[in-house]
């Protein structure tokens, strides 16, 4: 589980702990310290090797945005399935992502933040609570880590990358 400390012990990273434990999952911490940059990257990797781990997942944290191709091309390196984040990361050679799409929900923070630019008051304001979730496949990145994906779990896939 690829995260900075800071996430792994927050309240999200608490529970993504415990549902690992509830679904008999062993989730190995690999914490990325600051700063982050391909150094950090390396050294969380070679832990990872040394751990002998059967996948990765990330969490939703930014700081791992802008190093997506560095991430993707050392877990083809090391043949490490991994779920991303971010739908976009599977279009850039990520195995596979479940989780919103981003562009709604970017649509909704902008149009917020107009209302408030223009005298909305915040508080006045509905919660916008994302509920559709989709799940894309990158058959090529699969191919590279000699991955055979069952037929329902594409079946299931919002989006393939073949």
């Amino acid at each position: 589980y690829m995260s900075t400390q800071g996430n792994l012990d927050s309240a999200g990273g608490k529970a993504t702990q415990e549902v690992a434990q509830k679904l008999g999952i062993s989730l190995v911490p690999a914490p990325v310290k600051s700063p982050v940059n391909e150094a950090e990257y390396g050294r969380v990797f070679d832990s990872i090797q040394r751990d002998q781990v059967d996948g990765a997942i990330f969490s939703a944290e930014f700081e791992h945005q802008p190093h997506r191709f560095l991430l993707i091309q050392l877990l083809q390196q090391i043949r490490l399935p991994a779920i991303h984040i971010f739908p976009d990361d599977v279009e850039a050679g990520a195995l596979m992502s479940y989780a919103l799409d981003p562009k709604p929900a970017f649509r909704t923070m902008g149009k917020q933040a107009a209302e408030i630019l223009n005298g909305a008051n915040p508080g006045d304001m509905p919660y916008v609570q994302v509920v559709r979730f989709e799940l894309a496949i990158n058959l090529k990145t699969a191919k590279v880590l000699g991955l055979v994906l069952p037929a329902t779990l594409l079946a299931r896939a919002d989006r393939v990358i073949e």
